[in-house]
């Protein structure tokens, strides 16, 4: 078991304890130095494993959200939670829940929230990445958007994570699975594992 300073099964999310713990390892295996980033951080569940790794090995973790929900967390869909709404209903709102996930857990001195769409920070962000995790909208117009704007930014050697691999339509949603072919199929990456539903791949 890791030694975290957060339990992160304390805070909402969707990141079971096992696939956390590969967040974590994937961090000791990047290229030394590069700071990692997260793309879908909701409330910081996975900030907690991906940030404590960053920390204690001197990098940076930019996480990446809009935090106003992803489709399915809006009023009257599946994965609402009313305590996340908006004052008025309307939306969500998860920033405040994820800076005191922060907060608590000390990465304050490790993560920079980027509080905008992925697709917009990715057309200024110039630098090089050592981890880059893909958790973010779950329709395929969101993930080929995160994919193409943020794989190009991954260093050589880099990892990059995609979550919410369900290889049987059955089981879930289909375009994080289609990131984890289209990533094969590049020929641009070795593939580490599939763990559950984190996929993991190392740039070549």
């Amino acid at each position: 078991m890791l030694d975290l300073p957060l339990d992160p099964e304390g805070v909402k999310g969707f990141m079971p304890p096992e696939e956390g713990m590969e967040l974590y390892r994937a961090v000791e295996l990047a290229p030394p130095g590069l700071p990692c980033l997260e793309i879908g951080s909701y409330c910081g569940k996975s900030t907690i494993y991906l940030g404590t790794a960053c920390q204690r090995s001197g990098r940076v973790l930019f996480a990446v959200d809009h935090h106003a929900g992803s489709e399915e967390h809006q009023p009257g869909e599946g994965y609402h939670d009313p305590e996340l709404a908006t004052a008025d209903g309307q939306g969500v709102d998860t920033f405040g829940a994820f800076r005191a996930t922060v907060k608590a857990a000390g990465l304050e001195d490790t993560v920079v929230p980027v509080v905008a769409p992925s697709a917009l920070a990715a057309r200024a962000w110039a630098t090089p990445l050592g981890v880059l995790f893909i958790d973010g909208g779950h329709s395929r117009e969101a993930a080929q958007a995160d994919y193409a704007g943020w794989v190009p930014k991954l260093a050589s050697g880099g990892l990059l994570l995609i979550h919410d691999i369900f290889p049987n339509p059955a089981d879930g949603g289909r375009p994080p699975y289609e990131l984890w072919c289209q990533a094969q199929d590049s020929r641009k990456f070795e593939v580490l594992g599939l763990f559950h539903t984190l996929g993991m791949l190392r740039k070549r």
